[in-house]
């Protein structure tokens, strides 16, 4: 039986926040995207709080957009520095910042048949699920190209039980911490 390469994507696209699992989905697209010889484009998605209804209802909003446009860049650069040390990916693609929800700006922008998108998809509760939707379940539901849902890190977990036991002031036992982080493999 013969093995069958898949065929290079033109486009890696990632949903990137800023959030620990889309740095994480960030660095598993840029990996892809040099290992098969595609772009790359980082997507930062944003829409005016309240949404766009608001931003035309209120006129004081619209001289709001350019700056949270602005900050949207800001913090699309900011998330690609903590990846790769500076605003060069080291594969070629280009970044975007996209007004809308995050979901169908990730799914417009990853429309050609040879795309890739890729999101993270984090551990959530049922009360944030119940909240907020979910980014990665969008994406997975109405997108027309694949789909790569990057699981969080393992060290996310540890870190945000970390948190909860210093946010309650209780006891950190610090030979449980370094067996769990002896455990992650040295890519996570």
């Amino acid at each position: 039986m013969s093995e069958s390469r898949p065929s290079a994507a033109a486009r890696f696209v990632v949903g990137v926040s800023g959030s620990p699992g889309s740095l994480t989905a960030l660095v598993r697209a840029a990996d892809e995207a040099r290992r098969r010889g595609a772009e790359l484009w980082p997507v930062l998605a944003w829409e005016p709080p309240g949404g766009d209804a608001a931003a035309r209802r209120f006129p004081a909003a619209t001289v709001m957009v350019e700056e949270w446009d602005r900050l949207a860049r800001e913090r699309l650069l900011k998330a690609l520095y903590d990846v790769f040390g500076s605003t060069d990916t080291g594969v070629a693609g280009q970044a975007h910042v996209v007004r809308g929800a995050p979901g169908p700006a990730l799914v417009r922008t990853a429309g050609g048949e040879d795309d890739i998108l890729v999101v993270g998809a984090g551990r959530r509760g049922r009360l944030h699920r119940a909240l907020w939707p979910s980014v990665s379940r969008y994406c997975l539901a109405r997108a027309t190209c694949p789909v790569l849902a990057v699981p969080p890190s393992p060290l996310q977990a540890v870190l945000a039980a970390v948190r909860r036991r210093n946010a309650l002031r209780l006891w950190l036992d610090t030979g449980r911490l370094q067996r769990a982080f002896e455990t992650v493999p040295p890519d996570a």
